[in-house]
């Protein structure tokens, strides 16, 4: 059986209200997330992805508001990070309309938490969620929006993420967010050979060329969208055609 390759759209979530930048900084306000995830879904995505950059407590709070209103409208699975600390938040996030959890800068400082959410809901609910930036030669993991440095190997970690639980991995390219310059196909290719849960590689989309590319060159399994679509340069529905005409294998939308 043919794995479809999924389109998923990324909205930053910051005081209720779907923001961009470039490389985590320069953020502007894009819209609100209930329309825009609507909107996205209706065009053909395969999958929302909610990301609560600010993760404060009030931050937290909104988002969770926020879910709920999206997950009512939404029939495709809406993924939810953020914030996420434990377990509990895991089980509170997925209680409020998220079908899978992303945890990043948590995990990093203490990775038993992916081992115990998975224990508890499952892998298929847990996202490993990496940002990672060439640094003396090497991919490191970043966190804290991208701004701590840690000294762990985005590509190691990716492996530890995967033996504690996770069952799925979001890897951004601090590098490439924003720039529209293409996805990073070295990191995606090497993080994907190195796992064996799906690869959903971020950062960087600026055609449907890129798109293509990441998944037939970088071998990854779905490719992360935000700015080309907020910004009205291309539609989801445009981004799925070209896929199509590549010949990858794609989801039709309902």
């Amino acid at each position: 059986m043919t794995l479809t390759r999924r389109l998923i759209v990324c909205l930053d979530v910051r005081d209720g209200r779907v923001v961009k930048g470039t490389r985590f900084v320069n953020l502007r306000d894009v819209g609100d997330p209930v329309e825009l995830a609507a909107r996205y879904e209706a065009e053909g995505a395969d999958e929302i992805v909610f990301l609560d950059i600010s993760a404060s407590v009030e931050g937290r709070g909104t988002l969770l508001d926020v879910a709920r209103r999206t997950a009512e409208k939404l029939f495709i699975p809406l993924t939810i990070g953020g914030g996420v600390r434990s377990a509990a938040d895991v089980a509170q996030v997925l209680r409020a309309g998220a079908d899978k959890v992303a945890i990043n800068s948590a995990a990093v400082l203490r990775p038993a938490v992916l081992e115990e959410a998975a224990a508890m809901f499952g892998a298929q609910c847990v996202v490993s969620s990496i940002d990672a930036k060439m640094v003396d030669g090497s991919w490191r993991v970043f966190t804290n929006g991208g701004r701590a440095a840690t000294d762990l190997d985005a590509v190691e970690w990716a492996r530890e993420c995967e033996r504690r639980g996770a069952g799925e991995i979001l890897l951004t390219s601090i590098d490439r967010d924003g720039s529209r310059d293409g996805y990073d196909l070295d990191l995606t290719r090497t993080v994907a050979d190195a796992v064996s849960v799906p690869v959903i590689a971020s950062g960087g989309a600026g055609s449907a060329r890129d798109i293509v590319d990441v998944i037939q060159s970088g071998r990854a399994d779905a490719a992360l969208v935000a700015g080309i679509l907020h910004d009205g340069v291309t539609t989801v529905y445009e981004l799925k055609t070209c896929m199509r005409e590549a010949s990858l294998p794609v989801r039709d939308a309902a």
